[in-house]
């Protein structure tokens, strides 16, 4: 896997910081990612994949630390904690409960915010740079399917689309996702 260069990071960043929508590579599928803090970003993230804010989004993201502003960690018991962080940094999304503070734009119609800590290097390096999460959902247009590399984006979204290159982390499924209070399992990985 090729590392991306300091310039295409600065790119991607700068595009992050204008409120823009950028595609990068995941375990499984390209994923479509703004800053999770600006309401506008969000928005052309929704519409772009013609989703409705209710359903709620995920936020990626390098390490837990960048997760803490937006969950409630306080809700978790020490017993709840282990088994979330005995499967990350990986492809296992959990359901925490949010912050009250943490946007709507992001908890959708729920109490509770989609996070995954990636162990994609490409994600890792990517939010470590930014600085921060960022959202998190398949790139694809509705009724297509989900983009496996930087030409499916390119097809699907346009020539010019800001794509972190890189091939994905080779798994055939997306993120498997968990209700991190009771176990429940939302989606199979």
């Amino acid at each position: 896997m090729s590392d991306p260069s300091e310039f295409q990071l600065l790119s991607l960043r700068q595009v992050l910081q204008n409120d823009g929508v950028i595609a990068y590579p995941t375990e499984a599928v390209f994923g479509l990612g703004c800053d999770p803090d600006s309401h506008g970003a969000v928005s052309k993230l929704l519409a772009l994949k013609q989703r409705p804010w209710q359903k709620g989004l995920i936020l990626i993201a390098a390490d837990y630390q960048q997760l803490a502003p937006y969950v409630d960690d306080s809700a978790l018991t020490d017993t709840q904690r282990a088994a979330v962080f005995s499967r990350w940094p990986g492809p296992v999304t959990w359901v925490l409960p949010a912050r009250p503070a943490t946007p709507r734009w992001l908890t959708g119609q729920f109490s509770s915010l989609a996070v995954r800590v990636s162990d994609h290097p490409l994600v890792q390096r990517l939010c470590l740079f930014y600085g921060k999460p960022l959202v998190s959902t398949s790139a694809n247009l509705t009724g297509q399917p989900p983009c496996r590399c930087a030409e499916d984006v390119r097809r699907q979204f346009g020539a010019s689309f800001p794509v972190l290159d890189g091939a994905v982390g080779g798994r055939l499924n997306p993120s498997e996702i968990r209700d991190a209070l009771t176990g429940e399992l939302f989606r199979q990985g």
